[in-house]
């Protein structure tokens, strides 16, 4: 189909017209391209899921995303003409790594526009493909803009990261050896931002095995495939704002949308705080790493409505840079009750700081920062304050902590 074709023709007539054998074509094109990511079982996540959980680690794939596999699809098709113009998109993130990467592999001209507030190690990492990075805007709608001012400009081709058929067919290989590796899955868990990825694992999943539910979880702050099948058509948030930033999308793809409609079973939403439990669960029990957006079908997994069925969750990308892995992996532990900070007025006499100690001692509670200001203001002069910050089990051996210094006749604030 031409592009005039496809400009012509209804997202819900291409939906109809596309099949397996699509999937099949881009696979085909992907191949020794792509990296096969095999599947690998959790037992941890299956017992708090009560399923057999099974990992699909596209975090591992080629640029650390599945983004690829769309991008090449989709530049692989291009006509000679086309590829001697080059290619332009807008991404702040893995989108951004796979055009790069399958432009490089197939030796076309790749613009891509990123937002001026784009992490410096992702701009690089997709300069390292040898593509041109443009910086404009502080978020990715003025990047986006800009990106098409400059394809109307220059005769570029368009590589939209989700609402575009062979982007879709590529990310359905994803789909498609998850069916072909495990061919008895009952459920698949997919990513969801603008719909791209989850249209094509549904695609593919469902016409191989039409019993297969495929179900797309997306962020509670930036659902937007489940307000548009919700009110039955395209719908724009406010806003979101997510730690899962490679879904933050406002408005689903009409392409994606169709194809969602017709072949995903369910959507799940996810919030912040679980999405950072499933990235510290991820690193602490699999020794993976992943992005905010990556985890965020293992997130999901204890609100399936189900119990002893094969899934298979898929870790659709790892790309985040060190400090913002920290941050969240600080929220995480101070949410399971792993790291208690508080401060407590103490008497400006020798022996109290020793006394505090005995007593977090006692309790099992490790310190790991400790700040013993005589400066701070308080109710007294002849008082000084100790702020404190030890490992801790759970919420429960706070309880406890915070009991045994009240006991001990402490008044203890507690800072998070």
């Amino acid at each position: 189909m031409s592009e005039k074709e496809k400009e012509q023709t209804s997202p819900e007539e291409i939906v109809t017209r596309t099949t397996i054998a699509d999937v099949y074509r881009a696979a085909k094109q992907l191949e020794g391209v792509a990296k096969r990511t095999r599947l690998i079982e959790s037992d941890y996540f299956s017992e708090r899921a009560r399923n057999q959980v099974f990992m699909k680690p596209e975090n591992l794939q080629h640029t650390g995303a599945f983004k690829l596999r769309g991008a090449y699809n989709r530049i692989s098709q291009l006509s000679e003409e086309e590829k001697k113009r080059g290619v332009i998109t807008a991404s702040a993130g893995n989108h951004a790594q796979g055009v790069a990467f399958a432009s490089q592999k197939l030796g076309v001209k790749a613009v891509i526009c990123m937002p001026a507030t784009t992490p410096i190690l992702k701009v690089e990492a997709t300069r390292a493909y040898g593509a041109e990075v443009v910086l404009h805007g502080d978020g990715f709608d003025e990047a986006f803009a800009h990106s098409l001012e400059l394809q109307k400009k220059h005769g570029y081709v368009y590589i939209h990261p989700f609402n575009d058929l062979e982007v879709i067919l590529g990310q359905g290989t994803v789909g498609l050896e998850i069916v072909e590796e495990l061919r008895d899955v009952d459920a698949i868990l997919c990513p969801v931002g603008g719909g791209g990825f989850a249209s094509g694992v549904a695609l593919a999943a469902k016409c191989v095995n039409p019993q297969v539910k495929v179900i797309g979880v997306e962020p509670e702050n930036a659902a937007c495939l489940k307000a548009a099948v919700d009110a039955g058509k395209i719908v724009t948030l406010s806003s979101s704002d997510t730690v899962a930033d490679g879904c933050a999308v406002k408005t689903a793809g009409t392409l994606s949308y169709a194809f969602c409609k017709k072949y995903l079973d369910d959507i799940i939403t996810v919030s912040e705080i679980e999405i950072m439990n499933a990235l510290l669960s991820l690193i602490e029990k699999h020794k993976l790493v992943a992005e905010g957006a990556g985890v965020l079908a293992l997130a999901a997994l204890e609100k399936l409505p189900f119990q002893g069925k094969k899934v298979v969750a898929i870790l659709s990308g790892g790309n985040i840079d060190i400090s913002t892995i920290s941050a969240l992996i600080d929220k995480a532990l101070i949410a399971r009750g792993r790291v208690l900070c508080f401060s407590v007025p103490l008497p400006d006499k020798p022996g109290q700081l020793l006394n505090v100690s005995r007593i977090l001692a006692e309790e099992n509670a490790n310190v790991i920062k400790l700040d013993h200001d005589q400066t701070k203001v308080t109710d007294s002069f002849k008082k000084v304050v100790l702020t404190v910050t030890v490992e801790t089990h759970n919420n429960e051996h706070i309880e406890r902590i915070i009991k045994a210094l009240n006991r001990n006749g402490y008044d203890v604030t507690k800072i998070y």
